[in-house]
């Protein structure tokens, strides 16, 4: 029983370590060859135009960025059941969670599926056609990107992240400043929806900085936490931490 119960927090903190570390991985690549996330604030005909420019790889780096986070689906399961029994909300939190990244997923994909599409019409297409292109975009955008990915995904993200941390102070799973660090990050992260506002308001007040420091940080709060795991195991079918 204890072998089977520590190879689950082994295969929990393997899965949070390698997801949140692989996701600088396509999203530095983004950085590099498309100049995301500042290309957004361009005009939707550079947007197109430099996206056809590039051409399948940045295809790929997309559609490896939408499927980068999948394994998480698998840590959130085994946590939740992991701890489902000792708090009541943990099963909440876990369906949150997979809702969070499956609507993430979905809001990135459109980068692999719609857009290029889209590029492709405004690069050979007549003036219509390319007006036509921009105004699609637009709106595949905004509710894709804004409402699916951003919104509900980052919500949902911050719902699961602030209800684990509540359930790890219950339990006393793990040191104080690293559940207060998922309640900052949350925090931090949550000042991001501003900016989506901001789509439809433009006076709404934004802090430019809020979605890549929020992110970050709860980026690095999920590598300790995986590593927090690794180093645990359940002894008379209770959680305590294990100091190496």
């Amino acid at each position: 029983m204890e072998n089977t119960d520590f190879n689950t927090e082994k295969i929990i903190g393997i899965l949070l370590i390698t997801v949140a570390l692989a996701l600088f991985v396509p999203y530095t690549l983004l950085t590099i060859t498309f100049d995301y996330p500042n290309i957004l604030r361009e005009d939707t005909g550079v947007i197109l135009t430099r996206f056809k420019a590039g051409g399948n790889a940045l295809i790929w780096t997309w559609f490896a960025f939408a499927l980068v986070g999948l394994p998480l689906l698998g840590a959130y399961v085994l946590m939740g059941q992991k701890l489902e029994n000792k708090s009541w909300f943990v099963r909440l939190a876990t369906i949150i969670g997979i809702l969070g990244l499956v609507v993430q997923m979905i809001g990135l994909l459109r980068w692999t599926f719609v857009v290029p599409v889209l590029a492709t019409n405004f690069a050979n297409g007549n003036e219509m056609t390319k007006e036509a292109s921009k105004v699609a975009f637009q709106v595949i955008h905004q509710y894709g990107g804004v409402i699916l990915g951003e919104h509900l995904g980052q919500l949902f993200t911050i719902g699961w992240t602030v209800m684990m941390s509540m359930v790890f102070h219950k339990l006393r799973l793990f040191p104080t400043w690293l559940i207060g660090m998922g309640y900052v990050a949350s925090a931090i992260y949550l000042l991001a929806q501003a900016e989506l506002f901001a789509t439809v308001m433009p006076d709404f007040p934004v802090w430019d900085l809020a979605g890549f420091l929020g992110s970050t940080l709860w980026l690095i709060w999920l590598v300790i936490v995986g590593v927090k795991f690794l180093k645990m195991r359940v002894e008379n079918s209770e959680f305590d931490l294990i100091r190496r």
